[in-house]
């Protein structure tokens, strides 16, 4: 079983994520918690193996948490839930070393969807002595998970990783098709932004598109990550 600690100032939203958590087979809620000081207390005492960690805690910010965090528990894995979309907390998130960075609001479907990855990443690294390229390189995002759109080198002039790992959570994480303006105001950038970086992960292969007609006008242009 891989053990789960829920960090998360919001009573409700911490149980509520702690319900969805134990719904997934292979894995288990060791704790919640809170505040910085009862994450800190709870991860030198229980060890969780990974910890679904909100970035907004009072008086600090959950990706400071992140390397005392592991000066307790070293094997200790981290999954940023929040509602946080500035792209330097995506960016910091990245540099720390987070399995992946979730943005609330989100379905059931929707962790259990990336929980189940984390598990089968570690199931393939774990099932040999040496590692194969496959499962190095699902690991590391290669194989379309969000890392590796976020790592991709070589974008087009006036795309930066960081927004497109904003705009590809966004698109991953929406259960219908998506235009660029319903990308735009979840991102918080402009639509013309929005449908530029759309048509690149259309154009890498990471999404399909449809056009939804209406009464008057041109059809809209809608986005679809493909699962």
């Amino acid at each position: 079983m891989i053990r789960v600690l829920v960090v998360d100032d919001d009573f409700m939203v911490a149980k509520v994520h702690s319900g969805f958590v134990s719904r997934i087979d292979g894995f288990e809620v060791c704790g919640v918690a809170h505040s910085a000081e009862a994450a800190l207390t709870a991860v030198g005492e229980l060890q969780p193996d990974l910890v679904l960690l909100d970035v907004h805690l009072p008086g600090t910010t959950g990706l400071d948490l992140i390397a005392p965090f592991r000066e307790l528990a070293p094997e200790l894995d981290v999954l940023v839930i929040t509602s946080e979309r500035e792209a330097g907390s995506v960016k910091k998130a990245l540099r720390s070393g987070v399995v992946h960075y979730l943005m609330k609001p989100f379905t059931f479907e929707v962790l259990r969807e990336r929980l189940e990855r984390y598990r089968s990443t570690y199931a393939n690294l774990d099932s040999t002595g040496e590692a194969e390229q496959d499962a190095v390189d699902e690991a590391f995002g290669v194989a379309g998970g969000a890392a590796g759109a976020s790592s991709l080198k070589g974008l087009p002039k006036g795309l930066s990783p960081e927004t497109l790992q904003l705009v590809e959570t966004a698109l991953r994480d929406d259960t219908e098709p998506a235009s660029a303006t319903d990308i735009s105001e979840r991102v918080g950038i402009s639509r013309a932004s929005a449908r530029r970086y759309l048509e690149y992960l259309y154009e890498s292969g990471r999404s399909t598109t449809s056009l939804k007609y209406g009464v008057v006008g041109r059809p809209e242009r809608r986005y679809v990550w493909k699962r």
